[in-house]
């Protein structure tokens, strides 16, 4: 298949979910085997690096590309949309260190590639084709297996020790069904875990409207005042366990796993054609699988 990019510009707006930071990203058309770039416009020569895994720095609350004073965190959702979307080659402006945190899902970049439409260009895909079962096993119990298919899908289980969310799955067997099945799904957390971040001054974009926030540890009233406060949100019944918003899929936790596992597969730097199923991913372990599935694939 012909390599493709985006007919238009296009460009999306909001906080960034750590900073803070009002951030601005504009989505360009690119040449053919250019890739997805990111080129920092408020740093002095905009540098612009290729989402390689490579330059992957940190994974403890998103993925994060670093290259000297070159830095971007939160680039999973924008890559798999595009990934997704089939856009192969793709320049996107951004003028802050993360990536702008939307809703917190890829809805909004995948509306915008299907309004703009794709340019089909004039060289062929860079696909690597599975011909043999790979698997990567981490001493926590994570797993990624990618095995030969004739075409790509993703399947994914998570499993976490909550009594609102312990095993959950997902699987998308067609690209072509991502924006309805997938793209919506929002990153999510537990509020146990973002309460003690908040009161040391961490996820300064964080609120209920980009990200799904599960509550399963009860807090006492004036905690969770607290915590609707640093969110700017009105005070909820800290008696009221559960998901602080409504779900946008039954298994969005899942889904929303899944969207990352394309995103961080993406920085492998082509396609792939085969299955990836997961069991527990997360960016840190997805990240270290692509550098050791990268090595292994430019080193035959």
């Amino acid at each position: 298949m012909k390599q493709h990019t985006i007919k238009s510009d296009f460009t999306l707006s909001s906080v960034g979910l750590h900073t803070g930071l009002f951030v601005t990203a504009t989505f360009h058309p690119a040449e053919a085997n250019t890739g997805v770039c990111l080129r920092r416009v408020d740093l002095p020569g905009q540098p612009c690096y290729q989402a390689l895994a490579d330059y992957v720095s940190a994974t403890e609350r998103g993925t994060v590309l670093e290259r000297g004073k070159w830095k971007v965190s939160t680039v999973e959702h924008a890559l798999s949309a595009l990934y997704a979307m089939g856009v192969d080659n793709c320049i996107i402006d951004i003028d802050a260190p993360e990536m702008p945190i939307l809703d917190g899902s890829a809805r909004l970049i995948v509306s915008e590639i299907a309004r703009v439409g794709l340019q089909e260009q004039d060289a062929e895909q860079q696909v690597y084709v599975v011909k043999e079962p790979i698997e990567y096993i981490s001493e926590h119990g994570h797993r990624m297996r990618i095995e030969p298919c004739d075409h790509y899908e993703v399947d994914v289980t998570i499993a976490f020790q909550s009594e609102l969310l312990r095993e959950q799955h997902a699987s998308l067997s067609n690209l072509k069904d991502y924006p309805t099945d997938v793209a919506a799904a929002r990153t999510f957390c537990f509020v146990r875990e973002i309460e003690p971040l908040l009161r040391v001054g961490l996820i300064k974009g964080g609120d209920l409207k980009n990200a799904l926030v599960i509550y399963e540890t009860e807090l006492s009233q004036s905690g969770m005042d607290y915590f609707c406060d640093k969110l700017g949100q009105p005070h909820l019944d800290a008696k009221k366990l559960g998901y602080l918003s409504p779900l946008n899929y039954p298994n969005e936790p899942a889904r929303h796993k899944l969207l990352d596992v394309i995103g961080d597969l993406s920085l492998l730097g082509l396609r792939l054609q085969g299955r990836v199923i997961a069991y527990k991913p997360g960016h840190t372990f997805n990240t270290q699988c692509v550098r050791r599935f990268r090595n292994q694939i430019l080193s035959e």
